[in-house]
């Protein structure tokens, strides 16, 4: 089963919730899914995995967080192509730009050559009962397209 790495940052712990939702999904399907918060974390560690997941709130009027900006930089220095890849995060519809701080991950991992294997998943706020199992279904998900990839 494929070895996944989830780094994320997380301001009020929203995040933070959703990633580990998303690690217990996918240690249902028997996957391992390492969480690092993402100001724990060198851009290089990705190559140690078989696929990451990132997953960030959105800041001011749709900024990227300040944690991220170092590991972003760290990633441009890296060949990840091939890798598979998906992001999540949370956000507030009050803004103009709501989680845009999870499309602006999504496009640095395809410049920097990864795959993004499904849909992100975006959440206002911290996830609600409903939202937990759409997380859970997430990391299941992401861990059983891999699979099928080494199946392949």
């Amino acid at each position: 089963m494929s070895k996944i790495i989830i780094v994320y940052a997380s301001l009020t712990g929203n995040t933070e919730e959703m990633a580990e939702l998303i690690a217990e999904g996918i240690r249902n399907t028997g996957g391992t899914a390492d969480l690092k918060m993402v100001k724990d974390c060198n851009a290089v560690r990705l190559l140690e995995y078989d696929a990451c997941l990132l997953g960030a709130y959105t800041w001011g009027d749709g900024e990227l967080p300040d944690e991220f900006a170092d590991f972003v930089d760290e990633m441009k220095g890296l060949d990840l192509a091939g890798t598979r890849a998906a992001v999540f995060g949370s956000g507030d519809t009050s803004y103009r730009l709501y989680c845009a701080a999870v499309d602006e991950l999504e496009q640095h991992l395809r410049e920097f050559g990864a795959v993004i294997v499904q849909p992100s998943l975006k959440v206002e706020y911290g996830p609600s009962p409903e939202e937990k199992g759409l997380c859970r279904e997430f990391g299941a998900s992401f861990a059983q397209s891999l699979g099928a990839l080494h199946q392949s």
